[in-house]
């Protein structure tokens, strides 16, 4: 009975064996599993990080172009200023030619042409009347350019907004999904 005794130990041992052949080769595999998913997730952090950095660089540009957008932009506040100085510089001096041009027929109607000072008189008012016109058109033109260039900083500003709200948000996203890992 020793020996059946010895047997059925030596039977036990081997169910052992084989129980914890099979727990080792079980939890081998886990431990690959997991070893597998570390390096995915080490490879996801890494990979997020950088994208962190880029979008942070990125940020940082925007940043330095909104800075400028906004020196433009006041700039372009100043060039406001000076449209209104030159309109009001415009609207006298269309006020001077009506009071020239008023002037003139006035001039024309008085007096007789023939008398040769009035006809100076008139040929002043004529030129003085052309200058005037001259003047205005380029003040026209100066406001124009002024209103133009004002309208399309605004819209650069505009874009500008635009693109640092998208990045700053993209930014909160990466910091958040980096959060959550």
């Amino acid at each position: 009975m020793a020996l059946e005794g010895i047997k059925a130990k030596m039977q036990q041992l081997r169910l052992e064996a084989d129980a914890s052949s099979n727990k080792v080769e079980e939890l081998t595999k886990k431990v690959k599993t997991l070893e597998q998913e570390n390096l995915a997730k080490e490879q996801e952090i890494t990979s997020l990080t950088h994208k962190n950095q880029v979008a942070e660089s990125e940020l940082e540009d925007l940043h330095g172009r909104h800075d400028d957008l906004k020196k433009q932009l006041e700039q372009a506040g100043g060039h406001g200023t000076q449209n209104e100085a030159l309109q009001r510089r415009l609207q006298i001096l269309e006020e001077e030619a009506e009071e020239a041009d008023k002037n003139l027929r006035e001039t024309n109607d008085k007096y007789d042409r023939s008398d040769p000072r009035i006809i100076c008189k008139t040929i002043d008012s004529c030129n003085r009347l052309r200058q005037t016109d001259v003047k205005a058109g380029h003040y026209e033109r100066k406001v124009q350019a002024l209103e133009s260039a004002r309208d399309q900083w605004v819209e650069k500003y505009e874009e500008m907004s635009k693109k640092y709200a998208q990045v700053k948000k993209e930014l909160e996203d990466f910091q958040l999904e980096i959060g959550n890992i």
